[in-house]
């Protein structure tokens, strides 16, 4: 049927080009990033492309340590805050029917307000808040993947298992102005700024992105996604503004589940469904040294569509119900070596805003007007 094509259409175009966002202090940057999405396999046949644009933001505040939040930190206005904005350019090619490719170049800008990079936290430091920022280029993503089931036969049901290639071409030795620095706290100095606002990770990452779907009728389908990202890289060898360790090239991992339902308005269709991102404390493979803040947000994600002829409109807003900041491998090495227990903060973001635009164009580019689902 045409709606259930249009529910199709805002179901993969979503999938393919929203991202898991830097989760405030927790680095955690790309979900989907080499899977294309579903409309680079299932919608376009051989010799059609797909582009997009995602537009994101969030401004993370609220800080936990574990799963338990330090309320007192919003109480003393001692809190980090993190704006971060995000643009995703997306191209997808059909291969074949069944085989699709893709590349993602991602821009980022971040501004970071703290009070214990210039000068210290009061009572003890001058509490004075300033600001640092970075921009440009992140890291570049590409990759192959490849629909198990044929889909020209199988309408119902489909899954998808991608390949991708992270590069490290975004910056990763970003440096800004930092105040009150020194003995005396009397200097301006231009220092590497925090982890979390690094345009890059500096590692080369190999991505495994399995998704798929089961359409339950005409107008309910359900959808699933995971992401895995295995940065090989121990350290990107950029050492911490304190200079006591270097940035660790972490792993990151996600996972969503949700339906979509197709309404009675033309064109027009709804999400709900529950995500999981992070960065892990200790890597699949290879060494788990160096700095890096781990931790999970778990979401629940309502969002809409609307598509138009072969235009697309996707927005989604994420709401953190669950943020936890687990302790990193450092914090279990100083646990061990000083017998004192050890665990860092991380701050999170209530909330994520998620705006896609996505374009079909060359082949026969035409909309399917019916599928047959029996």
């Amino acid at each position: 049927m045409r709606y259930f094509t249009t529910l199709i259409i805002s179901l993969l175009v979503i999938l393919g080009y929203e991202s898991v966002l830097a989760q405030g202090c927790v680095a955690i940057r790309g979900m989907s990033s080499c899977s294309g999405n579903m409309a680079g396999g299932f919608t376009l046949s051989k010799g059609e492309f797909l582009s997009g644009a995602g537009i994101r933001y969030f401004k993370s505040f609220r800080h936990f340590r574990g799963s338990e939040e330090e309320a007192n930190r919003l109480e003393d206005g001692t809190e980090v805050i993190n704006r971060s904005y995000f643009l995703d350019l997306s191209l997808n090619y059909g291969i074949t029917d069944r085989l699709y490719g893709n590349i993602i170049i991602p821009f980022v800008h971040h501004d970071r307000s703290s009070m214990y990079e210039h000068g210290g936290n009061p009572p003890n430091g001058l509490g004075e808040r300033h600001q640092t920022s970075s921009k440009g280029l992140s890291d570049i993503r590409f990759g192959l993947g490849y629909w198990l089931v044929d889909p020209q036969k199988e309408k119902k049901f489909n899954y998808a298992v991608a390949l991708g290639l992270k590069l490290p071409t975004g910056n990763y030795d970003y440096k800004d102005t930092f105040y009150n620095q020194g003995e005396n706290r009397d200097e301006s100095r231009t220092a590497v700024v925090d982890q979390s606002i690094q345009p890059g990770d500096g590692g080369v990452g190999i991505t495994v992105d399995i998704q798929g779907y089961h359409s339950l009728s005409h107008n309910f389908i359900i959808s699933t996604n995971l992401y895995y990202l295995s940065n090989f890289q121990k350290t990107n060898g950029i050492a911490t503004r304190n200079g006591r360790s270097e940035f660790s090239c972490p792993d990151q991992y996600a996972a969503r589940i949700g339906a979509y339902y197709n309404t009675k308005i033309h064109g027009v269709s709804v999400y709900l469904g529950g995500r999981i991102e992070g960065v892990s404390s200790d890597d699949l493979i290879g060494s788990s040294e160096g700095y890096r803040r781990p931790g999970y947000a778990t979401s629940i994600e309502p969002g809409i569509g609307y598509n138009m002829n072969n235009y697309s409109f996707n927005l989604s807003v994420p709401i953190a119900i669950k943020r936890n900041r687990t302790q990193s491998y450092e914090d279990k090495q100083r646990t061990i070596e000083t017998g004192v227990y050890t665990h860092g903060d991380a701050a999170f973001a209530d909330y994520l805003l998620n705006f896609t635009f996505a374009y079909r164009f060359g082949g026969s580019h035409k909309m399917p007007t019916e599928i047959n689902l029996n």
